[in-house]
């Protein structure tokens, strides 16, 4: 990012997620006067912490990806990741558990996964290595070229000196078609796609561009910081807070008005006014309950029309005794998974043949849970926007156990002596539009330019930032999302400032060095 500087900016912020605390500790670095409202009384969003009767859980995102955007991040500030938690590498990455009672383990090591993938197909771990060498290229042209560089505009996406540089990255045809090319069985076909989760699609729906998944996957590695997420939330409060930040909780805002100095917000506790002002919350939200009627950059039918990303039905549960048989991430996966995902994207039902996640940390960390027991979270993607009444719930409850114990031997029944859930509701209640857990799904039509965009065009000097915006779904993505965002403001600070020196100095402004360099 440039070095203009926001010495002369206030900025306040709604919501303390991921993005919005990466945002506040970016904008108040550059020098702004942040203050971050959050609702809640705990930060992190979606990835807040359930705490109680000495069990801990992740309440949202429990997976450590991508660490080098997290390395990047913190390079902003010249400081590392490791000043602020201490991060696991886990072997394996993780385990599936099919419905035809066979099972798998990924291993960290590349030897281990080569035999992985030549055990259930001949030639499959020579072909695994052409596969990652390719997503590994796919991954940095990508991150480069389409992530880290912000392209708001379709023709800043079809520039031909860009697509001479990305010839090697595949951005048509769905991730199904472009995996299935390589691997015949469709077990390899699965251990290539199951990430498509994270970013909220299916491999039906997902651009072939995110094979570069699989370099995260395979070739990067799963971490688990110590403590969980929650330490991770734990660090961007503490940085935000080395940086000036002034952080409200338990303080909604519930409008967002301009005044002719900037904007204002109205929350419970006063209505102050900023220069600017930043949205973390979902813009369906921020359009529909912050801003006034006919004061939005979209109609309803654009949010209705959106493909969102799956819900979850989620347990957090406290269990006596060890879950021998669970390694810390665990799949249960059909072999034919495309029912499953119909029901999300096209039929939208609960699932007849569920596949979901197991995350069991007591395997990891012990500290986690009391002596003598564990920490279990269940988590099946559903579609949103499905009625979740209490005997709806109850009833895929007792299945998923069911299911459970038949495909992983593991009996919970008798043995939870802690549980709490969330489904639609709970993330319809935060701001989340049909109650989808993660934002937009990544489909071809909802990547890049198709994202809403950072600014609004409806209220000046109001931006917005989150997974619905570019890049898109994920904790790493909300970081480089933070980015984009405080380049947009510090690109109209310049040129709010180049327009008032003009005004001031028409003479001058003409030969100012500063006109050129915008």
């Amino acid at each position: 990012m440039t070095a203009t500087t926001l010495e002369t900016e206030s900025i306040g912020i709604i919501g303390g997620g991921i993005s919005g605390l990466a945002t506040a500790s970016l904008l108040a670095n550059a020098g702004a006067d942040v203050t971050l409202y959050e609702q809640q009384e705990q930060l992190g969003g979606v990835a807040t912490q359930i705490s109680q009767d000495g069990f801990q859980f992740d309440a949202g995102p429990s997976w450590y990806l991508m660490p080098d955007v997290f390395e990047r991040f913190f390079a902003h500030f010249d400081e590392a990741p490791e000043q602020y938690y201490s991060l696991r590498q886990l072997d394996p990455n993780y385990q599936v558990f099919w419905k035809d009672g066979d099972t798998a383990v990924v291993p960290a090591d590349r030897a281990g996964q080569r035999a992985l993938f030549e055990s259930y197909e001949a030639g499959a771990g020579e072909k695994l290595e052409t596969y990652l060498e390719e997503a590994k290229e796919a991954y940095h042209i990508g991150m480069e070229e389409f992530v880290y560089e912000h392209r708001p505009r379709l023709r800043n996406w079809i520039d031909p000196s860009l697509l001479k540089t990305a010839r090697g990255v595949t951005l048509l045809g769905s991730m199904d078609e472009h995996v299935s090319g390589y691997f015949e069985s469709t077990k390899l076909q699965q251990l290539l796609q199951y990430t498509l989760v994270f970013l909220g699609g299916s491999p039906y729906n997902t651009p072939a561009l995110y094979s570069l998944m699989s370099h995260v996957d395979y070739n990067m590695g799963v971490y688990y910081p110590e403590g969980g997420i929650a330490s991770v939330v734990d660090g961007l409060v503490r940085l935000a807070h080395n940086q000036g930040v002034t952080i409200r909780t338990a303080t909604g805002v519930q409008s967002i008005q301009t005044v002719s100095n900037g904007i204002q917000f109205e929350t419970e506790k006063g209505t102050p006014q900023f220069d600017r002002g930043v949205s973390a919350a979902p813009p369906a939200y921020t359009e529909r309950e912050l801003l006034a009627t006919g004061v939005r950059d979209h109609r309803e039918s654009y949010w209705e029309n959106r493909t969102y990303a799956p819900s979850a039905f989620l347990l957090y549960l406290g269990v006596e005794g060890e879950i021998e048989t669970l390694d810390h991430h665990s799949l249960v996966l059909p072999t034919d998974w495309e029912p499953h995902f119909n029901s999300i994207f096209d039929e939208k039902r609960w699932p007849e043949n569920p596949s979901y996640y197991l995350n069991v940390p007591t395997a990891t960390d012990d500290t986690v849970a009391p002596d003598g027991h564990s920490t279990l979270v269940i988590l099946v993607p559903i579609a949103p926007g499905l009625p979740d009444n209490e005997a709806q719930r109850q009833q895929f409850r007792s299945r998923v156990f069911d299911d459970i114990a038949a495909y992983t031997g593991v009996d919970l029944r008798g043995r939870i002596v802690f549980q709490e859930e969330a489904c639609i509701s709970e993330f319809a209640a935060m701001g989340y539009p049909d109650g989808t857990a993660l934002g937009l799904a990544h489909t071809l039509r909802q990547t890049g330019p198709f994202r809403p965009d950072h600014r609004s065009t409806a209220v000046p000097g109001l931006y917005y930032v989150g997974s619905f915006t570019n890049p898109g779904i994920g904790m790493p993505m909300c970081l480089i999302s933070a980015e984009h965002v405080t380049q947009a403001i510090r690109n109209d600070v310049d040129s709010d400032r180049s327009s008032r020196f003009s005004r001031l100095n028409p003479m001058k402004a003409r030969n100012w060095p500063g006109r050129r360099e915008m």
